[in-house]
Order: structure tokens, then C-alpha cells, then sequence
């Protein structure tokens, strides 16, 4: 990682010097790095870590960060990670243009090292990853979403970027399309995992005052936990809730009712459940292959996928 680390600051450098300010600001705010971290792991389990590995995680850690940059945009969020967000520091059209810039950076390091395949896997990723994001968009504004629908939209936001990942190590190392595709399949459940795991906090008790945030209510999200609740309880409930979400979204005390709500009819249990059933399901793919250092390494970031605290 520490490699890596140089390995990626050069793939962002610019003659300009407010990007050169804003990259170095971007670095040194850097979050927990699981992706590049799937990258080196499946490599080491497929082969082994090679120059094409190290274009596979800058290329997914640049279009990753170009992601996020343009979400706090759209959302006009001015927090990430603790830290002021690049939209809060320098306004929306440099963060629209910065992200935009680190999008090409990547494009521009695939083409110059000749990594086609990489730029392949990581461009669907990208593509998915904004359908996703517009279905979400779409079935919010209709309080609709079946469970169905929820799992084709967390597949596409956030399971096919770290299926990337995967895909992307596999292939940096081995050059085989088998193998390829099975860790793509691989990360696509760990993804699953992810995404389920970081949906739960909203409901979970966090922070000083020791209630749940309720951020996926306030801005109409469905998630697993609610989702189910409202499949398993009485029609008149569910009505009541649908009402309440669509009326009263802001309101912090309508908010903890709902969340209740969600508590009440096993909303929780019910995701945990599927949470660790993905996550079984990506652990019987790492048992088949070779029992090494590896192995032991992905086997702990699976867990840690959906043991963390945050």
C-alpha cells in the first residue's frame, strides 16, 4: 500500500498548480483504501502482484474518488470522512472540473500502458454504478421499491465497483478470463455485504446521543431494513408509514417512529441475515482456492466488510 501510495500520487500530478492543491489535499484526507486493497489481495491470490496490478488500483482509486467528488455535488453535501468536502472548499464548478480531470487521468493511464481489459471492467463498473444511481433516484420519488429492485440497485451503486476491483486484481495477475469472471463474481458478493452493512447504521445506535441518524428516511431512501418491514406488516401500517415518509421526512421525531417501525417488524434481523449470507457465499469462493497468506488476508477484509463500526 505504501507503494501504491506513490504509484497514485503520480498518476494525479497536473502542471496546474490549484489541481496539484487540491490532489494533495484529496490524498492526505484518504479513507480506509479497501478497494486498492482487493486489487493487491486477489493479485497475490491469482498470481502475483505485477505493474498491471498497480495501474488496476490507481485506475479504479482515480474514477472511485471522481465518484464521490461529483455525488457531494449532486447532494450538496460539504462533509466527507470528518473532513470539509471538495464542493465546501473550492465550490461546485472546480469540483465538477476536478472530477471530470481524475475521470481522464484514468482513462489516459489505461490507454498509455495498454490496459484495455482494465479500462473494460472498470467502464462497465462506472456504467452500472450510475444506473444505480438513477433507479434509486427514481423509485424514491415513488415509495415503491420492492426487495427485488433494492438488491439490482445496491448491485449496480456499490457491488460492481468492488466486483471491479476483484475482476481487475484477478486479471493483473493471470491473464485468464475464467479466473477473472469468478472473482468478479467474488467481489460482486462482498459488495452485497457492503452495501447492506453500511444501509444497517441508519437504523443502529451511533454517536453521543446514541440514536440512529436516519439519513436514507430523511432523503426517501428504501433499504433492506425497511423494505421488509413493510412487506411483513398489517396494509394499514404500511400505509401509515408510506404517508409518514412522504409527509413528514424531516421531522427527527417521525423519523425515530419510522425507525422503530423498521425495529419492530425485523427489519434489522432480516438484513443481517441476508448481510451474512453474502457474505458466506464470497468465503466459499476464497475455499477453493490455494490456502496462503493471500487467502488469509481477503478471508479477514471479508469479515471486516461486515464487522465494522463505520
Amino acid at each position: 500500500m505504501q507503494q501504491f501510495e506513490k504509484h497514485f500520487r503520480e498518476s494525479m500530478k497536473s502542471n496546474i498548480p490549484l489541481l496539484n492543491i487540491i490532489t494533495n489535499y484529496l490524498l492526505r484526507r484518504k479513507g480506509k483504501q479497501m478497494r486498492p486493497m482487493f486489487v493487491f489481495l486477489t493479485a497475490g491470490l491469482c498470481g502475483e502482484i505485477t505493474p498491471s496490478s498497480y495501474n488496476a488500483a490507481s485506475l479504479i482509486e482515480l474514477l472511485h474518488t471522481a465518484s464521490l467528488i461529483h455525488d457531494d455535488v449532486v447532494d450538496e453535501s460539504y462533509e466527507r470522512r470528518g473532513f470539509f468536502s471538495i464542493n465546501a472548499l473550492w465550490k461546485s464548478k472546480v469540483s465538477v472540473l476536478l472530477g471530470d480531470y481524475l475521470l481522464a487521468k484514468g482513462l489516459l493511464l489505461s490507454v498509455k500502458e495498454k490496459e484495455y481489459e482494465l479500462l473494460r471492467l472498470v467502464s462497465d463498473a462506472v456504467r452500472e454504478m450510475s444506473e444505480g444511481e438513477l433507479m434509486q433516484i427514481q423509485k424514491s420519488r415513488k415509495l415503491n421499491i420492492t426487495k427485488d429492485e433494492y438488491f439490482d440497485i445496491i448491485k449496480k451503486k456499490t457491488a460492481t465497483l468492488i466486483a471491479a476491483c476483484t475482476a481487475c486484481g484477478a486479471w493483473s495477475a493471470s491473464r485468464d478470463n475464467t479466473l477473472t469472471e469468478k472473482f468478479r463474481f467474488f467481489g460482486e458478493k462482498v459488495g452485497m455485504a457492503f452495501q447492506i452493512k453500511d444501509d444497517l447504521f441508519d437504523y443502529q445506535k451511533q454517536g453521543f446521543i446514541g440514536k440512529p441518524t436516519g439519513n436514507d428516511i430523511k432523503e426517501k431512501k428504501f433499504t433492506l431494513p425497511l423494505i421488509h418491514a413493510l412487506e411483513v406488516c398489517p396494509e394499514k401500517k404500511r400505509k401509515h408509514i408510506i404517508r409518514t415518509i412522504r409527509k413528514h421526512n424531516n421531522n427527527a421525531g417521525k423519523v425515530q417512529e419510522i425507525i422503530g417501525f423498521a425495529r419492530t417488524y425485523e427489519g434489522l434481523e432480516y438484513s443481517e441475515d441476508k448481510m451474512f449470507s453474502y457474505r458466506d457465499e464470497a468465503l466459499a469462493i476464497l475455499e477453493e482456492m490455494p490456502d496462503n497468506q493471500h487467502r488469509k488476508s481477503l478471508q479477514d477484509l471479508v469479515n471486516y466488510v461486515v464487522e465494522r463500526k463505520k
